[in-house]
Protein backbone atom coordinates (compact mmCIF):
# COMPACT_ATOMS: atom_id res chain seq x y z
CA UNK A 1 0.00 0.00 0.00
CA UNK A 2 1.45 3.41 -0.86
CA UNK A 3 1.68 6.19 1.73
CA UNK A 4 -1.35 8.03 0.33
CA UNK A 5 -3.65 5.01 0.54
CA UNK A 6 -5.94 4.58 3.55
CA UNK A 7 -6.10 1.33 5.48
CA UNK A 8 -9.54 -0.22 4.99
CA UNK A 9 -11.30 -2.85 7.04
CA UNK A 10 -10.82 -6.38 5.78
CA UNK A 11 -14.44 -7.37 6.19
CA UNK A 12 -17.66 -5.60 5.38
CA UNK A 13 -19.83 -4.09 8.09
CA UNK A 14 -23.29 -5.72 8.05
CA UNK A 15 -26.32 -4.34 9.96
CA UNK A 16 -29.76 -6.01 9.83
CA UNK A 17 -33.24 -5.02 10.93
CA UNK A 18 -36.64 -6.58 10.23
CA UNK A 19 -39.38 -4.01 9.73
CA UNK A 20 -43.15 -4.46 9.57
CA UNK A 21 -43.67 -3.13 6.04
CA UNK A 22 -43.43 -4.37 2.46
CA UNK A 23 -40.11 -4.35 0.58
CA UNK A 24 -41.56 -1.74 -1.81
CA UNK A 25 -42.46 0.63 1.02
CA UNK A 26 -39.09 0.28 2.72
CA UNK A 27 -37.17 0.54 -0.56
CA UNK A 28 -39.01 3.73 -1.51
CA UNK A 29 -38.14 5.31 1.87
CA UNK A 30 -34.46 5.10 0.88
CA UNK A 31 -34.99 7.18 -2.28
CA UNK A 32 -37.53 9.75 -1.05
CA UNK A 33 -35.78 12.92 0.19
CA UNK A 34 -38.63 13.77 2.60
CA UNK A 35 -38.58 10.27 4.10
CA UNK A 36 -34.77 10.28 4.38
CA UNK A 37 -35.03 13.58 6.23
CA UNK A 38 -37.23 11.92 8.83
CA UNK A 39 -35.65 8.54 9.43
CA UNK A 40 -31.97 8.94 8.55
CA UNK A 41 -31.07 10.55 11.84
CA UNK A 42 -28.50 8.59 13.78
CA UNK A 43 -28.24 9.34 17.49
CA UNK A 44 -27.18 12.93 18.10
CA UNK A 45 -28.61 14.28 14.84
CA UNK A 46 -31.35 16.92 15.18
CA UNK A 47 -32.21 17.48 11.51
CA UNK A 48 -31.48 15.74 8.21
CA UNK A 49 -32.02 17.11 4.72
CA UNK A 50 -31.57 15.18 1.49
CA UNK A 51 -31.40 15.71 -2.26
CA UNK A 52 -31.86 12.62 -4.41
CA UNK A 53 -31.50 11.95 -8.13
CA UNK A 54 -32.98 8.43 -7.96
CA UNK A 55 -31.51 6.84 -11.08
CA UNK A 56 -28.43 4.73 -11.78
CA UNK A 57 -25.61 7.26 -12.09
CA UNK A 58 -27.65 9.86 -10.19
CA UNK A 59 -26.18 11.55 -7.15
CA UNK A 60 -27.50 12.13 -3.66
CA UNK A 61 -26.60 14.51 -0.84
CA UNK A 62 -27.55 13.97 2.78
CA UNK A 63 -26.77 16.61 5.40
CA UNK A 64 -27.13 15.67 9.06
CA UNK A 65 -27.25 18.55 11.52
CA UNK A 66 -26.01 17.84 15.03
CA UNK A 67 -25.92 20.25 17.94
CA UNK A 68 -22.70 21.89 16.73
CA UNK A 69 -21.79 20.48 13.31
CA UNK A 70 -23.28 19.53 9.98
CA UNK A 71 -22.17 16.20 8.54
CA UNK A 72 -22.31 16.03 4.76
CA UNK A 73 -22.68 12.68 2.97
CA UNK A 74 -22.80 12.16 -0.78
CA UNK A 75 -22.48 9.52 -3.41
CA UNK A 76 -23.80 8.02 -6.60
CA UNK A 77 -26.38 5.29 -7.15
CA UNK A 78 -24.87 2.25 -8.85
CA UNK A 79 -27.82 -0.20 -8.67
CA UNK A 80 -31.51 0.56 -8.22
CA UNK A 81 -33.40 -2.74 -8.36
CA UNK A 82 -36.79 -2.02 -6.76
CA UNK A 83 -37.70 -3.59 -4.36
CA UNK A 84 -34.74 -5.94 -3.94
CA UNK A 85 -31.45 -4.04 -3.87
CA UNK A 86 -29.96 -0.58 -3.71
CA UNK A 87 -26.21 0.02 -4.16
CA UNK A 88 -24.54 3.41 -3.80
CA UNK A 89 -21.22 5.00 -3.00
CA UNK A 90 -20.89 6.79 0.36
CA UNK A 91 -18.43 9.60 1.05
CA UNK A 92 -18.37 11.56 4.30
CA UNK A 93 -16.14 13.00 6.97
CA UNK A 94 -16.62 9.67 8.76
CA UNK A 95 -15.04 7.81 5.82
CA UNK A 96 -12.15 10.30 5.76
CA UNK A 97 -13.64 11.52 2.45
CA UNK A 98 -12.81 8.16 0.88
CA UNK A 99 -15.40 6.55 -1.39
CA UNK A 100 -17.00 3.52 0.26
CA UNK A 101 -19.74 1.21 -1.01
CA UNK A 102 -23.15 0.54 0.57
CA UNK A 103 -25.46 -2.28 -0.53
CA UNK A 104 -28.95 -2.48 0.92
CA UNK A 105 -30.91 -5.69 0.39
CA UNK A 106 -34.66 -5.86 1.06
CA UNK A 107 -35.74 -9.43 1.83
CA UNK A 108 -39.44 -10.22 2.25
CA UNK A 109 -40.16 -12.23 5.41
CA UNK A 110 -43.93 -12.92 5.48
CA UNK A 111 -45.55 -9.48 6.03
CA UNK A 112 -42.24 -7.90 7.00
CA UNK A 113 -38.98 -6.91 5.35
CA UNK A 114 -35.48 -7.70 6.50
CA UNK A 115 -33.24 -4.77 5.61
CA UNK A 116 -29.59 -5.77 5.29
CA UNK A 117 -27.08 -2.92 5.04
CA UNK A 118 -23.60 -3.99 3.93
CA UNK A 119 -20.99 -1.22 4.07
CA UNK A 120 -17.67 -2.03 2.38
CA UNK A 121 -14.32 -0.32 1.94
CA UNK A 122 -14.57 1.59 5.22
CA UNK A 123 -11.38 3.07 6.62
CA UNK A 124 -10.19 1.01 9.58
CA UNK A 125 -11.23 3.60 12.18
CA UNK A 126 -14.74 4.16 10.76
CA UNK A 127 -16.33 0.78 11.45
CA UNK A 128 -17.70 1.44 14.95
CA UNK A 129 -19.23 4.85 14.17
CA UNK A 130 -20.87 3.51 11.00
CA UNK A 131 -22.19 0.44 12.82
CA UNK A 132 -23.84 2.73 15.39
CA UNK A 133 -25.10 5.07 12.67
CA UNK A 134 -26.69 2.37 10.50
CA UNK A 135 -28.15 0.62 13.55
CA UNK A 136 -29.82 3.75 14.90
CA UNK A 137 -30.91 4.80 11.39
CA UNK A 138 -32.66 1.45 10.85
CA UNK A 139 -34.30 1.79 14.28
CA UNK A 140 -35.72 5.14 13.17
CA UNK A 141 -36.82 3.64 9.85
CA UNK A 142 -38.73 0.98 11.82
CA UNK A 143 -40.34 3.74 13.94
CA UNK A 144 -41.15 5.72 10.78
CA UNK A 145 -42.83 2.61 9.36
CA UNK A 146 -44.75 1.80 12.55
CA UNK A 147 -46.16 5.36 12.58
CA UNK A 148 -47.91 4.58 9.30
CA UNK A 149 -45.72 6.97 7.33
CA UNK A 150 -44.98 4.40 4.62
CA UNK A 151 -48.50 3.41 3.74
Amino acid sequence: MNAAAKAVTASALVVRRTIAASPEEIFDAWLDPAALGIWMRPDGIRHTSAKVDARVGGAYEINMQGDENTYAHNGVYRVIDRPRRLVFTWVSQGTERCETLVTVDFVQRDQRTEVVVTHEQLPAGARESHSKGWTSGLERLAEFSSNGALS
